[in-house]
């Protein structure tokens, strides 16, 4: 009985953050050729920190009655339950899209390959810097929602892969939308062709790909700017869908694999034993 009125609570509170978060819409601020997006989902992000115990929860006393502890660890297991619908809505888009991902070609497939690259870079770094096991749900991909799916499901939202993988959810989604819609707008100026760009805002995260792909349309010649978008979202729905079984199979265990090899040699904890 108490555990249903804390969900209650917190379905309460998350309603009405939506509303709030939706209703002050999506902003762009344009200082120059630089285009910034900021999306609703970055303010309910912002508003859900704010509103914790840590910060604001214990001095507001309206917010100290919704918010708690309790409400908190429940909030854990409904991300779970919205994830698995995630999931299935992204299942669910591979059939009547197909022809969409058959007439893509190889370019779209190729990007996929870039996720190697986290595990070989972003695991020594972490190491370096002290995490554990936490490093392998943060560097297994780049944590967006499949990946926190993913992760979650295997793991655990509550285990240390799945304290990783949610944090830089919640990194990418405060300061990756910022960036990407920086980086949209500059990389014009990198010589690559603007549809190579476009495709390259795909990377399985809706709100960076809407960020980057909006402010770069802005600054190529109008004909260009929906072909833009469009091979955007292609390359986004291909990253989410592909990059969920790149995860599975490739990249979260040559992850596992290079954390065995890597942590008893670089990890901190273990270099201060060493030293003492």
């Amino acid at each position: 009985m108490e555990n249903r009125k804390n969900l209650t609570k917190l379905m309460i509170v998350g309603l009405l953050i939506v509303m709030l978060c939706e209703f002050i819409g999506r902003f762009t601020l344009t200082f120059g050729s630089v285009s910034l997006v900021l999306f609703p989902m970055l303010y309910a992000v912002l508003v859900g920190i704010i509103i914790t115990p840590d910060l604001l929860g214990q001095k507001i006393k309206i917010l100290k009655e919704a918010i708690g502890e309790k409400e908190i660890n429940i909030a854990g297991e409904v991300v779970g339950i919205a994830l698995v619908i995630l999931g299935i809505k992204y299942g669910s888009t591979v059939g009547p899209n197909i022809e969409k991902i058959i007439a893509a070609g190889p370019a779209f497939l190729a990007q996929e390959f870039g996720h190697i690259l986290a595990p070989l870079i972003a695991l020594p770094l972490a190491l370096l810097l002290g995490f554990k096991r936490e490093a392998i749900g943060a560097t297994s991909s780049i944590s967006r929602e499949t990946s926190l799916g993913v992760i979650s499901e295997k793991y655990g939202i509550n285990s240390p892969e799945g304290s990783g993988v949610l944090g830089t959810y919640l990194i990418g989604t405060v300061l990756g939308t910022i960036y990407f819609s920086i980086l949209g707008s500059v990389s014009i100026y990198s010589g690559l062709h603007p549809y190579a760009l476009g495709m390259a805002t795909g990377v399985g995260s809706g709100s960076m790909m809407t960020a980057a792909a909006s402010s770069l349309s802005t600054v190529v010649p109008p004909e260009m700017a929906d072909t833009i978008l469009a091979y955007g979202a292609t390359s986004n729905m291909m990253s989410s869908i592909t990059g969920l079984i790149f995860l599975v199979f490739i990249s979260l265990p040559l992850t596992n694999k290079l954390y065995d090899i890597l942590e008893p040699k670089i990890g901190r904890k273990n270099k201060k034993k060493k030293v003492a």
